[in-house]
């Protein structure tokens, strides 16, 4: 009897937080390690299906980089990147239309459809694409145009064919490539066109999938995470160089993101097992969450969550 009362306040905890977003937006990032691990993988897309069932609108944009070096690797191609992201020829595009916008996305898809949700696979074989763009334009340090091949950034987003998949039940499921206005497919980062997706939604969220719990006050200690971060304090955080390296990219892009327009971004483990779930309808989180400072206070969880019971 004991454990079946905790059941049901752990339901009535997350009555709250289902109300509060019911019919609203998130937009769910999925890349690196949660895509190379079927089990963390299976629990993400399930929360996923529940987001949906309970009346969120769940928005998934994903990459496939490990994917695309194996693939690469057995057509022979050795990986070249430049400024961090991966030169892309006429051969490595194709891989990756393959890869990435055809067998990962439309096996996303399908999981989502055997878990017990509904999903689409919007991508360029369907001819169902919701990404527009150009290719993108990197200079060196003397000011030098950089040749990316076929990589692109995101321009036009279509919003509609996104919210009608949303207001019916569907959950989009796109994959990080676009189009330029000739018809050539390019190769996008896939934090970029996750981010290109959620303003053009005006998402109520913005979540990463990482490999971390989100920002720590010390990095080699899980224990000291920071459960809310106003934008000024991740760029104090920044400044003083309290950051780990490979978190600062990340950080960089969900500031942003909150300066696009979107109103929470959050950073949470994609290998704990149903994180997306914990971290969206628990007071406390269990990630990193990122708010504008005139928005929700460092204990904006708590403060939210009353506002949901009042």
């Amino acid at each position: 009897m004991k454990t079946a009362i905790e059941k049901a306040d752990v339901l009535i905890e997350a009555l709250g937080w289902i109300r509060k977003f019911r019919d609203k937006i998130t937009v769910i990032k999925l890349g690196g390690s949660v895509m190379e691990h079927e089990d963390a993988l299976r629990h993400v897309l399930l929360d996923i299906v529940f987001m949906e069932t309970v009346g969120m609108r769940p928005v998934v944009v994903h990459g496939g980089g490990a994917a695309i070096s194996r693939a690469m690797a057995e057509a022979g191609i050795e990986p070249h990147f430049v400024q961090g992201r991966r030169y892309t020829d006429a051969k490595v595009r194709d891989i990756v239309e393959r890869v990435l916008a055809r067998d990962t996305n439309e096996r996303l898809a399908d999981w989502i459809e055997r878990l017990g949700g509904r999903a689409a696979p919007l991508n360029f074989r369907n001819e169902n694409n919701v990404l527009f763009g150009r290719r993108l334009q990197l200079a060196d340090k003397q000011g030098q145009a950089i040749d990316l091949g076929y990589v692109g950034e995101v321009t036009r987003v279509d919003r509609t064919t996104i919210e009608n998949l949303c207001y019916a039940g569907i959950v989009p499921v796109i994959p990080s490539m676009c189009q330029d206005d000739r018809g050539e497919k390019l190769n996008v980062n896939a934090d970029t066109a996750a981010t290109a997706v959620a303003q053009s939604l005006g998402a109520e969220k913005l979540v990463y999938l990482s490999d971390v719990n989100g920002v720590r006050r010390d990095k080699d200690d899980p224990n000291s995470l920071i459960h809310s971060l106003k934008a000024s304090q991740a760029r104090e955080l920044l400044a003083s160089g309290a950051i780990d390296a490979g978190m600062i990219p990340k950080i960089e892009a969900c500031l942003e993101t909150l300066n696009r327009g979107v109103r929470k971004v959050h950073i949470i483990d994609g290998r704990l097992r149903h994180s997306l779930l914990l971290e969206v309808y628990t007071s406390h989180g269990v990630g990193t969450e990122l708010v504008h400072d005139e928005g929700d206070a460092a204990d904006g969880r708590t403060k939210e969550q009353t506002n949901c019971q009042r």
